[in-house]
Formats: structure tokens, C-alpha cells, sequence
């Protein structure tokens, strides 16, 4: 009986969708409006408002998508929407502590006030630096010393008048000597030289030394007298200094203070600046540094005039003077410092110094207030970025500390800034699969990160989105001045977006690749001097783009063609049937024929995969190998058991085999080996399958149709040839022209199959059979051969099991040793 295969062969209609240009509702792309936004990710645009929109801590944004999905460019273009309508954030700046000097002060103060104040204290500096010295050169100054030190010295006079009277009235003279005050004793008004001295009686001498103890006691009180009122002459001096220096520089203060009274951080600064400049009189007095530390040899250089005044500087943090609305931040290198800023160190008299001048702002607090951009993968390879921002996000505040201080076996002093407030909503660019890790992985991740973007790999081919794909590529044209595109050129642009994602009723919805196609053949028409990109245009760029990728598939091609790797795609042959699968290098997919072999024979260790057995198959084949079994046992073994020992392999190959699509080939060729029946050799088959014998979708159903077709078209197209594919995966076709043509002329087919009863009467030319209410198929079809052929195995085990032995001599025990006759053997196969 000649079985009828019509209806599982595909019409060439089926094998792609096309676009027909006269239905698009433009001549050229210069007809359109460029587009806005982005297309086809309702999903993750809804999620993007919400995470904007909403202001509660630890509703941070993670966008996942692939590489080319537009998650890049959507945020930025929502965020350039949405940030001019927030509040500009305040600036911030860091101030010398004059309690504490390691510890800089941050006050934060309305956009653009902190360069003000910044610009006031260096004014001031410059102006104190004029006025002071001025005012201690001036008449009313020199009077005002005088004044206050008149009196001491008349003091100091007066001591020193009653100090040598009381010296004169006991016979003895002062005399001021670099050691000190030295008496001598006097006679007649004359000093006693001292051999002299010696001679007189010793009641003499006794009386002038008992004087002399009474004049070094008289002595030492003046002295001592003398130094408080150098001390009260020194603090005279000292508040008259002050009230001098306050008196020059009292205006500047008076205007500071007028002018950010709405700040109290900065007043209180300013009082203490102003408390500070007096102790500091002589840094600003040119005059008296001179006279403070002479220079001498081997001593190391002063510091300028203008770092010593540093105290009195503000280091701008962060300034915002020029920001509209709320900060963008995109840090494309979230390195720890980059991330949140650095204390700087600088190189003054051979070591290294620092002070809060030298802190810098990182991404978020330049960011705060806004919206940080960062790429996952940046942040993560980035060491200690990503605790750092954790504990940035979770404490709202950044602490400045850098990693040397961090690291260090021993503390050492350092400057402890004061951390700035947070106020940040962070945004991390991602792939869905690094979104799963860190969920499951890092406690803190669905704390901090709320909100997921989640950008979809394709959307429905409607009017609208072949519209949007439309003004997507007119964007494109006047971004980078390319040439506009007729409506066939954007029909074959819109096919070739189904082709990428491989579905017939959706479009890849990674605009990177779309976008590269659309500037290449913009490219090739200019080369070939058109004014308008045609469908020629876009075919030739496609065409180039995979000939530049696809030197691998030659080679393999030639390895086809000169029969190094042995495929046959015409006659039959039985246990042997090819198998597809697809081979990915990145940025190019192509199909890969392969022969699938199976041999069986009586034994009881079931399916092998010679893949598995070596360690070459991967989880998921394992998996389908297995189902084999179950397909087998559900099938065949109801009422006697399975004696078989099977192996399956994939001939000439040489890597790591992974997934079921070859699980109804395998399937296939078990069946025929089972049952010696030939299969068709120019049919290729993919698709997965259950246990129940239905056939399962698979993936790259385009490539794995087209790879074989190749090597049909290599070795002579017969019109015998085709390939066999799940039905469910119709829809996942979108072949090239020359294959569609082919299936035309009926030079090349395809078939749909659901289940592997259709499979096997394709393949073999044999009705598959269906069994009655006893479980018996109909004489003649595949599934009575292999029937039968598994229950002569079956009642060949048993017969093997049942023959005596000869006594012990092989070391085997006898059956009636107390062995059953239906027990299996303990070898995989039965021993002769």
C-alpha cells in the first residue's frame, strides 16, 4: 500500500512570512516621524514609571534585558523626561573643623551657593590679607601699643628702681649679666674685689652674706614680679592684636554674616573663622613669619603663605549651580573610588599630606538627589563597588574612606570626612540572568532593588509594531545621516527581524542588530550611488554581515563536500538516520548535519548513549536518552520484558552533546535497528519527544532546515529530500529564498510531524500500525516488527536462562542450585 504524505508536507508560503511593501503606508522613510521612546516593552516601560515615579526607600530599579534591547537607551530617555521635573538637589561642600581637625565638616547649601561661598572666602582671605597688615601698621595701632605697654614698663621700672635700693641699703651693687643678676658686695662705694673679700674678718663676711640672702630672696620676687607683668604686657598685646585684627576684617565678617543668615551651618563656620583668625595673626602678617622662624641650614622649607591660609578655603563637593532639575549619572567605571569619591594626598616637603581640600566626589553623591546609572557587570567585576554602594544605600549616607585605611594591619590617623546624606535612586543595567543570582544569592538585593524592568526578546508582528519598526529605522536614517529607506527596503528589514528571533508572528525587539543591518545597507547603497536604500540594499548587507561571520560553516561545508565527515542524503539504510543541530560562535548560528547510528542486540542493559557513557553528554541529553527507554517499556514491554542492550551515538562527533532535540532521531533509529527496517537517508530529522510518543518543539528549527538543505544541495538535489520537523515549530520558520524555492519546485521538502507514528511511516515507507484492544499490531507495520523482534529476544533470554550447565567448572551456578529460570542474569548480557 502506497502511503500518502501530502498532508504533512509544507507549503512554500509556510516556510516564511513576508511583508508586502505596498502595504505600508509610506513611500520612503522621509514620509515618517522619527520615533520616540521605545516599542514593543509595555511590561518594562509601566515598571520604569513606577520605579521613577514612586519615593520610598529601596525601590532602586534593576532593567533586565539582553545586550541590543533598547534597556539603555529607554532609561535614558525616561530619565531625561522625568529629571527636569524634579527639585534641583542642594550643594555640598566640605570646611576645615576647628574642633576637630580630621574630621571636615560637610554643610549642604542651595544649588549654587556653595561656589558662592567658596568665591566669598577666597575674597576674604585676599582682603585680610590687606587689611590686617595694614591695620597693625597704622598711627592709631603703634599708640594703642604704646599705651598698653606704658604702664607695665613703668611697673617694670619701678621694680627694678626698688630692687637695687634695696641692694644699696645692704652694702652690695646689682650688676645684669647674661646669666643673670649678679651682687656685689661694696665698701666705701666701692666693689670689694674678691681676694679682698676674703680677707676681711669672718664676722664681716658672715654679715655680708646674711645681706646677700636677703637681696637673692629680694631678687627672685622681683623677678617673679617682672615675668607676670610680661605675661600681662604679652596678653595686652595679644587682646589688642585681637581687637585690631577684629576691628580690620570686622566689615567682612558683618557682610558674610548678612549674607547667608538663612544658614546656620555657615554662620556657625563663620564665628568660628572668625574666632580662629586671631590666633593666626601672624599668617597673615608677612613681616612677622619672617621674624617668627629665621631659616636656617637643614631646616625644611616653610609652607607658603596660601597653604597656611588653606583652613579658611571651601572645597566645593558638590555643585550643582548648573543642574536642571534632578542629576543624571551614568559610570560606566564603578571602580570603589569612582563610586563613592576619595580623600587625595599631594606631595609637600618630602611626604605625603592631605586635608579637606583634597576630598573628591564620587558617582553618588554627584548623583544625589537624581539617578545613578550603573551596568551590572561593571559594578560587579569592580572590587568592593558593590558592598560599597550596599552599605551606601542601606546606611542613606556615603562615608568616604579609601581602601589603604580600609586594609591597613594598623590604624593610623586619617582624615574621617563627615558622610553626606543619600537621596539617590539607582538604577542597575542587567541580564536577567545575573537579576536571578543576585536575587537568590545577596540578602540584601530584594531590599535595595525593588522595582524590575524586565525588557521582553520580541513583541507581536502587528500593524503597529511593523510601524514602530518603520519609525525606529527612520530615527536611525536622521541620527546618522543615512539614507532614507524605500518601503520595500523596510519590509525586508521587518522580515529579517522575524528571521533573528526565528517566528513567524513576532519581531526581535534587539534594535542593536536592526540598527547595524540599517546603517550597512544605507552603506551599500551609497557605494552602489543610490539615493534610496532598496530591499537589493538590505539583502546584500545581511548576506555580507553572515560572510563575514560564517568562515567556520565553510569549512565544515568542505568537510561535507570532499566526504571527510560522511553524511548521505540519498537510498536507505537501516539504524541510521541525520540528525541537526545547531552550532553557535557568538555572533553567527548555522546548522550541522549529523549521522545518528543505533545498534541493538539481546542483553538487558537497556539504552546507552556511548555520549553519556564517556562523559560527553550533557544533562538534558541524558534526560532524552532516558525517555527512550520509557517510550520503549511504555510501548513494547506490557507483557513480556525488555531484552535488549542498545547503544546510540552521534557519528563523527567529537565534543559535548547536549540537549533532546535528537531525541526523536535517536528514537528513530533505535527503532529501525530493532527492527532492521531501512530509513529514508535524504530525510533529516529533529524534534524532541515524550514518552508517550508525541513530538516536542525544539529550538534553531530555521538553521538546523537550512544546514541540511545545504549539503543536499552540495551532494545533488533528488526531490526526495527534506527535513522532518515538529509541528509546533511551523511557526518558528522563516527560511531563505533559495530554500522556499526549492520546496516550490519540488526540489526540497518539509514535513510537520506530531507524532513519531508519522515520523516512522515517512521514514520507512511503512504504515507505523496501531494496535488492537490486545495490544497487537496489524501484520506488516513497523511497530509488529519491532514487537516481535523485541519478544524473540525475550523468549531467547528465558531459553538462555533454562540451559544446563556443566556441573561448576565455568563458576556459574546451575538453575536448579536454587536460581529461578526467569531470573535475570547478573551480567549485563547472557553468558553462552
Amino acid at each position: 500500500m502506497s502511503l500518502n504524505f501530502d498532508h504533512l508536507s509544507l507549503k512554500p508560503e509556510q516556510l516564511r512570512r513576508r511583508v508586502d511593501p505596498s502595504s505600508l503606508a509610506f513611500t520612503t522613510t522621509a514620509d515618517l516621524e522619527p520615533l520616540s521612546g521605545t516599542i514593543g516593552q509595555p511590561r518594562a516601560v509601566d515598571a520604569i514609571e513606577f520605579g521613577m515615579d514612586i519615593d520610598v526607600d529601596g525601590y532602586n530599579l534593576y532593567v533586565a534585558g539582553l545586550p541590543g534591547s533598547g534597556r539603555e537607551s529607554t532609561i535614558i530617555d525616561f530619565l531625561r523626561q522625568f529629571a527636569p521635573e524634579r527639585p534641583v538637589p542642594p550643594d555640598w561642600i566640605y570646611v576645615h573643623n576647628f574642633s576637630q581637625p580630621d574630621r571636615p565638616r560637610s554643610i549642604s547649601l542651595p544649588a549654587g551657593m556653595g561656589t558662592q561661598l567658596a568665591k566669598d572666602m577666597e575674597e576674604f582671605i585676599q582682603s585680610a590679607q590687606r587689611d590686617i597688615p595694614r591695620a597693625f601698621d597704622s598711627e592709631d595701632y603703634e599708640q594703642r601699643q604704646q599705651g598698653a605697654l606704658s604702664e607695665i614698663q613703668q611697673r617694670r621700672e619701678q621694680l627694678n628702681r626698688e630692687l637695687h635700693q634695696f641692694a644699696t641699703e645692704r652694702g652690695f651693687s646689682l650688676q645684669m649679666t647674661q646669666a643673670g643678676i649678679m651682687t656685689v658686695p661694696m665698701q666705701n662705694g666701692e666693689p670689694i674685689p674678691p681676694d679682698q673679700f676674703q680677707q676681711l674678718p669672718e664676722e664681716v663676711r658672715k654679715d655680708f652674706e646674711q645681706r646677700n640672702h636677703e637681696i637673692q630672696r629680694q631678687i627672685s620676687s622681683t623677678v617673679r614680679e617682672i615675668r607676670q607683668l610680661e605675661k600681662e604686657a604679652a596678653e595686652r598685646m595679644r587682646q589688642l592684636e585681637r581687637e585690631v585684627a577684629l576691628f580690620a576684617v570686622g566689615p567682612l565678617f558683618n557682610e558674610l554674616q548678612e549674607r547667608y543668615a538663612d544658614h546656620p551651618e555657615v554662620l556657625t563656620y563663620l564665628q568660628e573663622v572668625q574666632e580662629d583668625v586671631p590666633d593666626h595673626l601672624q599668617e597673615f602678617r608677612p613681616d612677622q613669619q619672617r621674624q617668627q622662624m629665621p631659616m636656617m641650614p637643614g631646616m625644611p622649607m616653610q609652607q607658603p603663605p596660601e597653604e597656611r591660609l588653606a583652613r579658611y578655603q571651601v572645597n566645593v563637593f558638590i555643585d550643582n549651580s548648573r543642574t536642571e532639575g534632578a542629576p543624571i549619572v551614568q559610570e560606566r567605571n564603578p571602580t570603589y573610588y569612582n563610586l563613592i569619591g576619595r580623600v587625595d594626598y599631594r606631595s609637600a616637603m618630602g611626604s605625603m599630606v592631605t586635608d579637606f581640600r583634597q576630598i573628591r566626589s564620587g558617582a553618588l553623591q554627584q548623583a544625589n538627589g537624581g539617578f545613578l546609572v550603573i551596568h551590572a557587570p561593571d559594578l560587579l567585576t569592580s572590587p568592593f563597588s558593590w558592598q560599597a554602594l550596599k552599605r551606601s544605600l542601606i546606611c542613606q549616607e556615603v562615608q568616604i574612606e579609601n581602601l589603604g585605611e580600609q586594609l591597613s594591619p594598623m590604624p593610623t590617623a586619617r582624615l574621617r570626612p563627615e558622610p553626606v546624606p543619600l537621596t539617590v535612586k539607582v538604577i542597575i543595567i542587567g541580564t536577567p540572568l545575573i537579576y536571578h543570582l543576585l536575587y537568590q544569592l545577596d540578602e540584601d538585593f530584594p531590599e535595595l532593588f525593588k522595582v524590575k524592568a524586565d525588557f521582553a526578546s520580541d513583541m507581536e508582528w502587528n500593524d503597529d509594531h511593523v510601524g514602530n519598526y518603520a519609525a525606529f529605522i527612520r530615527r536611525q536614517v536622521e541620527r546618522f545621516e543615512l539614507l532614507h529607506f524605500g518601503n520595500d527596503a523596510v519590509a525586508r528589514v521587518i522580515e529579517h527581524g522575524a528571521r533573528l528571533l526565528e517566528h513567524q508572528q513576532k519581531l526581535s525587539t534587539r534594535l542593536l542588530d536592526i540598527s547595524n543591518i540599517v546603517a550597512e545597507a544605507s552603506h551599500w547603497a551609497k557605494k552602489d550611488g543610490a539615493d534610496i536604500v532598496s530591499a537589493e540594499h538590505v539583502e546584500q548587507a545581511i548576506q555580507k554581515k553572515e560572510y563575514r561571520s560564517n568562515l567556520s560553516e565553510e569549512r565544515l561545508k568542505e568537510l561535507y563536500a570532499d566526504g571527510t565527515i560522511r553524511i548521505e542524503t540519498e537510498g536507505s539504510a537501516p539504524g541510521q538516520v541525520n540528525g541537526l543541530a545547531v552550532l553557535s560562535l557568538g555572533d553567527y548560528r548555522f546548522g550541522k548535519p549529523s549521522r545518528i547510528t543505533a545498534r541493538v542486540s539481546l542483553g538487558q542493559r537497556g539504552v546507552q548513549s556511548i555520549e553519556r557513557e564517556i562523559r560527553l553528554s550533557g544533562r538534558i541529553h541524558s534526560k532524552g536518552v532516558m525517555t527512550l527507554a520509557g517510550y520503549l517499556s511504555g510501548k513494547y514491554a506490557q507483557d513480556a520484558p525488555l531484552a535488549i542492550g542498545a547503544t546510540i551515538t552521534f557519528e563523527q562527533s567529537y565534543s559535548e552533546v547536549d540537549g533532546d532535540s535528537a531525541s526523536s532521531t535517536e528514537l528513530y533509529a533505535l527503532l529501525s535497528a530493532i527492527g532492521d527496517i531501512p530509513l529514508r537517508q535524504g530525510i533529516a530529522v529533529t524534534g524532541s519527544v515524550d514518552q508517550y510518543g508525541n513530538v516536542q518543539a525544539v529550538g534553531g528549527v530555521t538553521e538546523k532546515v537550512e544546514g541540511f538543505f545545504d549539503v543536499c544541495q552540495q551532494q545533488g538535489l533528488t526531490g526526495d529530500q527534506g527535513v522532518m520537523i515538529p509541528a509546533s515549530n511551523v511557526q518558528n520558520l522563516m527560511l531563505r529564498d533559495d530554500v522556499a524555492e526549492a520546496v516550490a519546485n519540488g526540489q526540497f521538502h518539509v514535513w510537520a510531524v506530531e507524532r513519531i507514528d508519522e515520523g516512522i511511516a515517512l521514514l520507512t515507507g511503512m504504515d507505523a500500525g496501531v494496535a488492537d484492544e490486545h495490544g497487537v499490531y496489524p501484520d506488516g507495520s513497523v511497530h509488529r516488527i519491532v514487537q516481535d523482534r523485541l519478544r524473540e529476544y525475550a523468549r531467547q533470554q528465558r531459553a538462555f536462562g533454562r540451559q544446563p550447565t556443566n556441573g561448576a567448572s565455568d563458576g556459574r551456578i546451575d538453575n536448579d542450585q536454587g536460581k529461578s529460570p526467569d531470573e535475570p542474569e547478573d551480567e549485563d548480557e547472557g553468558s553462552g
